[in-house]
């Protein structure tokens, strides 16, 4: 179909209206829903796919949710279909492979991602905290806030005329507590189970100082003034180069009196775990339970 002009993605009515045949279609187009579809030019993903649908869809329609997650670069889970979102009508419109919402949308609940309409970050956070497990939801601000794509204030504004709906009061209780500053889905996961337990707050990306206060390393998350830091190490700590730089660090912070506690995948699921060591660590360095 070299000499057709159709693009990457497509209707069945387009196509067949520039005299491309069914026959051409089958061996070109991968089907995102009933007439619609992606050309096996580009990579068939959802960036693709959701440019095909806004073929199909209004014009002020965003992706939303868990679609707008993924868009925005913090992923929560796979989904089979997309969300849509689309401010109140009548009748909404519905399509096998999409889901849609309805949504009292201002032009600053609306975002951009790679020309593909989203919820803004602020949107998508108050929507995701409806469904979210808490320290799912913190993981997820903290990554919204570390791509660029949710600042407090735009948050702030969109919370304060959120009253009543549904996922709000969640969505109030951590805002407080996002930070650029978290890594990772894990290191965020590791600060909510000390966050909800009686243990102090942690600090986030604590620097360590070398005894003629040059910076020397870091912590994921720590307690200074007790000198105990807790790391949490993903399979590319496994790797030669970062194994050997590991522990260097461990080396320079152990040098200069910190206790370290490091943590795996395996431990985030017991969170009882987390938090019980953590206070024998910091009850060993002097921490009186109840006093900050």
């Amino acid at each position: 179909m070299d000499d057709i002009p159709l693009e990457t993605s497509y209707r069945l009515t387009d196509a067949r209206a520039l005299g491309v045949t069914r026959s051409q279609i089958r061996q070109d187009g991968r089907a995102v829903a009933r007439g619609l579809y992606v050309s096996q030019a580009v990579e068939f993903d959802l960036r693709s796919r959701c440019r095909a649908w806004m073929r199909v869809l209004p014009p002020d329609a965003a992706f939303g949710l868990h679609t707008a997650t993924a868009l925005l670069g913090s992923p929560t889970c796979a989904s089979p279909g997309v969300q849509v979102v689309l401010r109140p009508r009548r009748v909404l419109p519905q399509r096998g492979g999409m889901t849609v919402h309805a949504r009292a949308l201002l032009d600053e609940d609306l975002a951009s991602a790679d020309g593909i309409p989203v919820t803004s970050g602020a949107q998508t956070f108050l929507d995701m905290a409806a469904d979210l497990f808490p320290g799912d939801l913190l993981a997820l601000g903290d990554a919204l806030i570390r791509n660029g794509r949710l600042d407090v204030e735009s948050l702030n504004r969109r919370l304060a005329r959120a009253d009543r709906v549904r996922g709000v009061v969640k969505a109030r209780a951590w805002a407080p507590h996002l930070t650029a500053k978290a890594g990772s889905h894990p290191e965020s996961t590791l600060r909510y189970w000390m966050l909800v337990s009686d243990l102090p707050e942690p600090e986030v990306q604590v620097p360590i100082l070398d005894r003629w206060g040059r910076e020397v390393a870091h912590a994921d998350l720590g307690y200074s003034r007790w000198k105990v830091a807790l790391e949490y190490e993903g399979r590319q700590h496994a790797k030669e180069e970062q194994f050997g730089r590991d522990i260097d660090r461990y080396s320079l912070m152990a040098a200069d009196g910190w206790l370290i506690l490091r943590f795996a995948g395996r431990h985030l699921g017991r969170p009882s775990t987390l938090v019980e060591r953590t206070r024998r660590a910091l009850l060993s360095r002097g921490w009186t339970p109840g006093r900050s």
